[in-house]
């Protein structure tokens, strides 16, 4: 039963990677218009376009949004240390929990990831910040919200004993990944294919990370 589980979770992570690289390779062709700040172009003209005409741009949203990113980041710190804690009280680095080295890799592929959509420019943002044009593909934010949060479920599920307590922390942390995604594309700071695309990656990683945590425990 396991190892059915765990074939699920590789089968799609791998449509779902697979669905991200061929909507990045669409950007460069399908619908490619100079719609953006300085004449910048971008894939999906169309629909992008009119997102961005309908949401509108509210810098307050994106710096409040800007800041939240700070809450998954805390997570990973937190995780961190609670390694930290379990090799100091169990005396042996062999003896912390698995699935932790699991998510310490995990967030060592996502911050990779991270680094190399910096350096190479699929996008730029549909408005310019501080007068400057910046990445926007994939949305980093909605890429670290949808990377660490779902993992930090997966962790508490087994760390809260207490089933109420469980459900009502995992409910308010699909909130808070609710508000962020929605919030970042209403902010305007993005296009929508940016967040299509953070989505489908953040998805993806998540996948593989669920399915190399039931691997490891099989």
């Amino acid at each position: 039963m396991v190892m059915k589980k765990t074939t699920f979770y590789f089968y799609r992570a791998v449509g779902l990677l697979a669905a991200f690289i061929l909507w990045t390779v669409a950007l460069g062709f399908v619908d490619v218009q100079a719609i953006g700040p300085r004449g910048s172009v971008v894939g999906f003209a169309t629909i992008n376009g009119w997102v961005h005409d309908f949401t509108g741009v509210h810098m307050r949203l994106y710096t409040v949004t800007d800041w939240l990113g700070l809450v998954p980041i805390g997570f990973c710190m937190g995780f961190a240390l609670l390694g930290v804690t379990q090799w100091i009280t169990r005396k042996r680095l062999a003896r912390v929990d698995a699935d932790l080295f699991v998510l310490g890799g995990f967030y060592v592929v996502v911050l990779a990831v991270y680094l190399f959509f910096e350096t190479v420019v699929v996008n730029v943002r549909p408005v310019l910040i501080d007068g400057c044009l910046e990445t926007s593909y994939p949305s980093s934010t909605t890429l670290l919200v949808l990377c660490v949060m779902p993992t930090a479920v997966m962790q508490l599920r087994g760390r809260l004993p207490n089933v109420l307590c469980r459900r009502w922390v995992c409910g308010a942390l699909w909130a808070f990944v609710a508000f962020m995604v929605a919030g970042r594309l209403l902010s305007g700071v993005h296009w929508v294919s940016d967040i299509v695309g953070g989505g489908l990656l953040s998805a993806g990683l998540v996948q593989l990370y669920g399915g190399i945590v039931l691997l490891q425990k099989r």
